[in-house]
């Protein structure tokens, strides 16, 4: 598949509070039924353990936050393991943050949220570890690799989750956006954003250039890839 990228309906500043918060709930569900926080939970065990010989919780940033539903799964596998994490949610939008916020105290996450363009930055600083889901594939190329510089000046290790273009991908987005949502936006965007998506050989290309350390790019399940770098 080409790479195709047109704007999505949840990235138009003039969308409706109702309607984005909507399409957030609708994206946490197929979050969940992608499992999809267990792909970045392997980096916040190992950020947590590294933190925990200097007796302390690890520090994590997540960007791009949304609805914060990544955060949630994520500090609920925590606390199953009595692992100690800090989470910082960063995202430009402020109905996402507030609704990350709101999504954290469900699971009993302590959070602190942080308004911040993930582009051209300045990221909040002094974390252990990133991680991002979801939002390389809304950028263009020079765009993403700006990105992957700011998180790398956030945290010297980082755990980034995208789509893969896949036509196999294109048929999942398509089903699951309408089987489990009804909201139009999340039903545009799902086969938008794997039309946008890049492959994990162009993710291993761009993190070259955005000079990541020990950078690395897996493929996973449901069709995405997962880039990592500075975990031993």
């Amino acid at each position: 598949m080409r790479r195709r990228r047109v704007p999505e309906r949840m990235d138009d500043p003039a969308l409706p509070a109702s309607e984005h918060l909507h399409a957030l709930a609708g994206l946490a569900r197929l979050n969940r039924a992608a499992r999809a926080d267990r792909l970045t939970w392997p980096a916040v065990r190992w950020a947590a353990e590294r933190a925990a010989r200097d007796g302390r919780g690890a520090r994590v940033l997540d960007v791009a936050c949304g609805a914060g539903d990544a955060i949630a799964g994520l500090a609920a596998r925590a606390r199953r393991t009595g692992a100690r994490v800090e989470w910082t949610a960063c995202d430009m939008s402020r109905v996402a943050l507030d609704e990350a916020g709101r999504t954290a105290r469900t699971v009993g996450a302590s959070v602190t949220t942080a308004q911040a363009d993930a582009v051209h930055g300045p990221l909040p600083a002094g974390h252990d570890l990133v991680t991002c889901s979801l939002f390389l594939h809304h950028l263009d190329r020079d765009d993403a690799v700006r990105a992957l510089r700011c998180m790398a000046s956030a945290a010297p290790a980082g755990a980034i989750v995208d789509l893969d273009r896949t036509l196999l991908g294109m048929g999942l987005a398509w089903t699951a956006s309408r089987a489990l949502s009804r909201s139009s936006v999340v039903h545009f965007d799902a086969t938008a954003s794997v039309r946008a998506a890049w492959t994990a050989d162009e993710a291993r290309s761009m993190a070259r250039e955005a000079g990541l350390r020990d950078a690395r790019v897996v493929r996973a399940w449901p069709e995405r890839w997962v880039l990592t770098w500075g975990i031993a």
